[in-house]
């Protein structure tokens, strides 16, 4: 037979809002000594708090003066010695003899010293601190001494301020993108090589066309005049580089060796000799003369796009897609040094005419290196954020950075201030993504910049003399964090 079956006690319904509440109080209850009431303050614990916070916020300042300083009248001037040792005094800048505490921004005192004591309760404070206490300046508290609170000097260098540049004048005659340029050393004409497998020669002062030469059977990638022969050498994607005789207007010479691309090409500026740099990741070395290959300069691991040469050591530096940056011993040809600071392509670095240094551009970031070991100076102050083509310094200290999207930025050599942002404007029938900027130079003087564009035209700049502080302000701040890397 079934058991007797036992009555279950009814379960009182009970809202959301009262459980929440039965559980708040049970944690109060474990966790807080006296119900709904806070546990007393620690007055040492809040003494060394609040000493704590006053050395974190005024232990820099440093004491420069033992005078007296008197605040309102003289007689009260024994009541600064309550504290236990001397202390400094700040008055920071307000209206002078104001005797109403209520004034804002009257006067504020900035008392430092090895330990304050006051009324207040703040003795006690860190042994071997500074303390330090602000009080609204008024008659009543007057201290014996005064000390001036050190301005620490930005370490990153002012700008120069340089005028803005203008676009005068638009050159047309290319039938393909414009990839290189070079100036001659008398400044009366410039050569470009473009896409269309041609190199022009333009007048500097007009701008007018003076001669076109043909021989190459693909691009023109790279052009170099040289100051002491009528020569000038040009290399492009067809693997080949020339030598051209700009008396008889035709090739002389030819240097085979390239086993791809030729991207970029250097003169040294004191040897007869010829660098040249391209896609089988060689930078070759050639003795213009005898066009022999003196030494073939391997140790990248991708295209080498850019290159320049100084007379002294390191003599050859080279830029490539590796992301490196090597310098050369011509002797050897062997590396010296290798620069890994970038983190894509080094395409385009320019020497500055003067300065014992370089930059370096890469889509990340345009950095500044030192001579002869490569040390690392800082980032440019602003990113262009594109990729950056060419790159040019002249004497003034004014350098040009010309990116895939068409931005001229324009930079202070000495502090990595872009003082200047321009857009290039395509040209009638061409596209919008064909504002690329692929090469730039300035002339020998270095007031007329040119620059050459994916829109197969030739655009020259130069400073606006309009231009004034007052019109164009720097807008310069220093970054906030001082460390240059």
């Amino acid at each position: 037979m079934p058991g007797p079956t036992m009555e279950m006690e009814p379960v009182e319904p009970q809202s959301l809002k009262k459980l929440s509440f039965k559980s708040l109080k049970r944690s109060l209850d474990l966790f807080s000594p006296l119900h709904a009431h806070f546990p007393p303050p620690d007055a040492d614990s809040k003494k060394i708090r609040v000493n704590h916070k006053f050395n974190a916020e005024y232990g820099g300042i440093k004491s420069t003066s033992t005078q007296p300083l008197v605040h309102g009248k003289s007689g009260t001037q024994d009541q600064a010695q309550e504290g236990s040792g001397p202390s400094n005094v700040l008055s920071l800048p307000g209206p002078e003899n104001s005797k109403d505490p209520r004034n804002a921004g009257s006067q504020t005192d900035l008392i430092v010293g090895p330990t304050i004591q006051s009324k207040g309760g703040l003795d006690g404070g860190l042994p071997g601190k500074h303390s330090a206490i602000v009080s609204a300046g008024s008659s009543e508290r007057n201290f014996s001494t005064s000390a001036i609170m050190e301005r620490i000097p930005s370490r990153w260098p002012r700008p120069v301020w340089h005028p803005p540049w203008k676009n005068y004048r638009v050159i047309s005659g290319h039938l393909g993108w414009v990839r290189s340029i070079a100036f001659d050393p008398s400044n009366t004409w410039f050569c470009t090589g473009s896409a269309d497998r041609t190199i022009k020669i333009w007048d500097v002062g007009t701008g007018r066309l003076k001669l076109t030469l043909t021989g190459h059977i693909e691009q023109v990638r790279g052009l170099a005049v040289s100051n002491k022969h009528t020569y000038m050498f040009s290399a492009g994607d067809d693997k080949q580089v020339k030598c051209w005789d700009l008396e008889q207007n035709k090739v002389i010479r030819s240097y085979h060796g390239h086993l791809s691309g030729v991207y970029c090409l250097a003169l040294h500026p004191t040897i007869d000799i010829l660098l040249t740099g391209g896609r089988d990741s060689v930078c070759r070395v050639w003795d213009i003369r005898s066009k022999m290959q003196i030494h073939a300069l391997s140790g990248h691991e991708n295209t080498v796009c850019s290159v320049f040469t100084r007379p002294t050591d390191p003599q050859v530096i080279t830029g490539s897609h590796d992301t490196t940056i090597k310098f050369w011993d011509l002797r050897y040809g062997k590396t010296m040094v290798t620069l890994t600071h970038h983190k894509k392509s080094v395409r385009a670095m320019a020497l500055h005419p003067t300065e014992n240094c370089f930059a370096s551009a890469s889509a990340d970031n345009i950095k500044k290196f030192n001579f002869p070991k490569g040390e690392f100076m800082h980032n440019m102050l602003s990113q262009q954020k594109t990729i950056i083509n060419a790159m040019a310094v002249n004497e003034d200290g004014v350098m040009v950075t010309g990116g895939d999207n068409g931005s001229l930025w324009f930079w202070d050599w000495k502090s990595g201030h872009n003082f200047q942002q321009s857009q290039t404007i395509v040209q009638p029938g061409s596209l919008d993504s064909e504002a690329g900027i692929y090469a730039c130079s300035y002339d020998v003087t270095g007031t007329r910049l040119v620059t050459c564009e994916a829109d197969k035209t030739i655009k020259m700049w130069k400073e606006d003399e309009n231009a004034t502080p007052e019109t164009h302000p720097l807008n310069f701040r220093p970054p906030k964090d001082i460390r240059r890397f």
